[in-house]
């Protein structure tokens, strides 16, 4: 096993110092009824020997009466404070969760597109709900038994010695001999504690791939390859979760073994006393109680070491990832956003993600008001650039700017507020479609609204709802049809009126009639805007104010689609494979009527794909 990033001690002091401290009081209002609850069982033991002497062996009426209502109380007492205890720690234990869980979002949202592409939806999700959860019930429990159990431990401890000290040590002699086996068992725990956090992991993020994959699951037959997978990931779980258990059950084991030992020495040498006369019956019978009551707390106290050992390895993985830095950081002195439709420049800007260079001295402006195309084979870094201008990724050299002010110089919500994005994969939230295209903004009125929806055609489809515009799109939008959702998505855009508009072939997964709608509805959204489109299909943006060609992240060519048709070159290429080879119908404007789509694949894949559907169809 390798060794812990972080000790017991740090990840203690983490918790206590952003998460507990603030609860200080309440802890210490529940630590004086821990006290009270913990104290009252040493008292349950101490009035043993009045009970037996003076009541039962002696037969003291007045002492019984006393006797009893003492034993009320102690009941009462210990009842009452349990309640109050209970409450203040659940208190405290929801609220740090629910803190540290919005504490987790806001890290892990805040990280760059590089941090989720190595860590899947499935595994934070395990991390933020199931990891959480594993601490916050052990963190009460530890709580507990540092407090109550502590102080029931100890207040038995000293009944006993009160009682007799051989007596005591004679219990006790064990209790060095388990150091080292509990130690081994701690240590075997944490060890299997954490096979198991990355396991739930795993499944967890195999289970949001197939959910979210279903469909495919479905129509390739994967059903049982899906279930087949899950089940042997399973059946590591749930080893490695039985290993945990056994050793946190050895850790009790030892306790009770050391307890038989005590118990035997004690009967041996204290049973002797009795017989002779030395000692009495309810002197006995109090340190006996006193005895036998301990060990179940020092059981509990035992057994949370084991889950502490759990705990830890959840919260390791928990602090590991609030300690990620983000990378992309705000400028501590913001500028101002520019104003009006600014124009667009990027200057030798270099981007690599590993040892994959993907942006190489790139260079190009998107003029102010027009509209400029971004083509070129898959791989050439396109939706990088896209990237880069929202600032999800920065490059490592070179300068980005919008209306002549650097990217890295203003605040995020500046940044993205100039920006309206269009993809080809229409994300819709689980809610109404009004909710998806107002995004929580409580200052549109109805007029405004409406008049959003009329011109991205959603209006088109409303009546044709069950609840109109409160209908729930259901999960990613699957409610919807795909030209629906782009059409949402549409109306979005347009209600944050912003001067930059970015489409990513927004029209490519469409079919014909849904094409022609969602269109219509681009552009009225792209007039008068500073756009820039990443075209798959060419047949898009030939009127396009500028062309802009990319090859392995560099610019090779720009201009207008006649310029670079009479040029040659990449672009001709492109534009003679997709048009011209022989595989599609091609009229007189020099618009190819496409059959059948290839979405979201640039020309030369698009032509090897459509190959691929002629033989298949054969």
């Amino acid at each position: 096993m390798s060794k812990p990033i972080y000790t017991a001690r740090e990840l203690l002091a983490w918790v206590w110092t952003d998460y507990l401290r603030r609860y200080r009081w309440v802890l210490v209002v529940a630590s004086f009824f821990m006290f009270l609850e913990g104290s009252m069982v040493g008292a349950l033991s101490y009035m043993m020997q009045p009970m037996f002497d003076n009541v039962f062996v002696q037969g003291n009426e007045d002492a019984l009466v006393w006797v009893s209502v003492v034993f009320f109380i102690i009941f009462t007492t210990r009842g009452l404070a349990g309640v109050a205890q209970k409450i203040l720690l659940a208190r405290v234990s929801q609220n740090m969760a629910a803190n540290l869980r919005i504490d987790m979002l806001a890290q892990m949202v805040r990280q760059d597109t590089s941090f989720h592409q190595v860590h899947p939806p499935g595994y934070l999700i395990q991390r933020v709900q199931t990891d959480v959860g594993s601490v916050n019930s052990v963190w009460q429990m530890i709580i507990t038994g540092m407090g109550k159990n502590l102080i029931s431990l100890v207040v038995l401890l000293g009944v006993a010695l009160n009682v007799d000290v051989v007596w005591t040590l004679i219990m006790l002699v064990g209790i060095p001999l388990t150091f080292l086996p509990i130690g081994a068992a701690q240590r075997y725990v944490r060890k299997q504690a954490s096979k198991v956090r990355d396991l739930g992991a795993s499944l967890a993020v195999r289970l949001d791939e197939t959910f979210h994959g279903i469909t495919p699951v479905k129509l390739n037959s994967l059903e049982e390859y899906q279930v087949g997978r899950f089940a042997a990931g399973n059946k590591k779980f749930v080893r490695a979760g039985i290993k945990s258990t056994m050793g946190t059950a050895s850790i009790t084991a030892l306790i009770d073994v050391m307890a038989g030992v005590g118990f035997m020495g004690v009967l041996l040498y204290g049973g002797a006393e009795i017989i002779s006369g030395d000692k009495t019956v309810g002197q006995f019978m109090s340190f006996f109680t006193a005895i036998g009551l301990a060990f179940d707390p020092a059981r509990r106290i035992a057994a949370m070491s084991g889950k502490w050992q759990a705990a830890a390895a959840a919260l390791e993985r928990v602090k590991e990832l609030m300690d990620t830095p983000v990378k992309l950081l705000p400028p501590a002195n913001p500028k101002p956003a520019p104003k009006g439709r600014p124009g667009v420049d990027l200057n030798n800007v270099s981007l690599s993600y590993g040892d994959a260079q993907v942006l190489r001295d790139l260079s190009f402006v998107a003029e102010s008001g027009k509209t400029t195309a971004l083509v070129g084979a898959s791989g050439a870094g396109k939706s990088t650039v896209f990237n880069v201008l929202t600032r999800l990724v920065d490059p490592s050299q070179g300068s980005v700017t919008v209306g002549g002010v650097p990217v890295n110089e203003l605040s995020f919500p500046d940044l993205r507020g100039l920006f309206a994005v269009v993809t080809q994969d229409a994300l819709l939230f689980d809610e109404s479609v009004r909710e998806n295209i107002l995004l929580g903004r409580t200052d549109v009125s109805d007029d405004d609204l409406q008049e959003v929806l009329k011109a991205a055609h959603v209006a088109d489809f409303i009546p044709k709802l069950t609840n109109g515009l409160d209908t729930q799109v259901g999960p990613r939008g699957s409610a919807l049809s795909g030209g629906q959702r782009q059409r949402v998505v549409i109306a979005r855009a347009l209600l944050r009126d912003t001067p930059i508009l970015l489409l990513d072939e927004a029209t490519s997964a469409l079919d014909a009639q849904s094409e022609k709608v969602v269109q219509a509805a681009l552009d009225s959204l792209s007039g008068g805007r500073t756009t820039i489109v990443i075209a798959h299909r060419l047949s898009t943006i030939r009127n396009a104010d500028k062309i802009v060609v990319m090859d392995r992240g560099r610019v090779v060519d720009h201009g207008s689609h006649d310029e670079l048709l009479a040029r040659g070159g990449i672009y001709a290429d492109l534009y003679r494979l997709q048009f011209q080879d022989g595989l599609t119908v091609v009229d007189q404007a020099g618009v190819a009527a496409l059959t059948p789509k290839a979405p979201h694949l640039d020309a030369p894949k698009e032509t090897w794909f459509r190959r691929m559907v002629n033989k298949l169809a054969g």
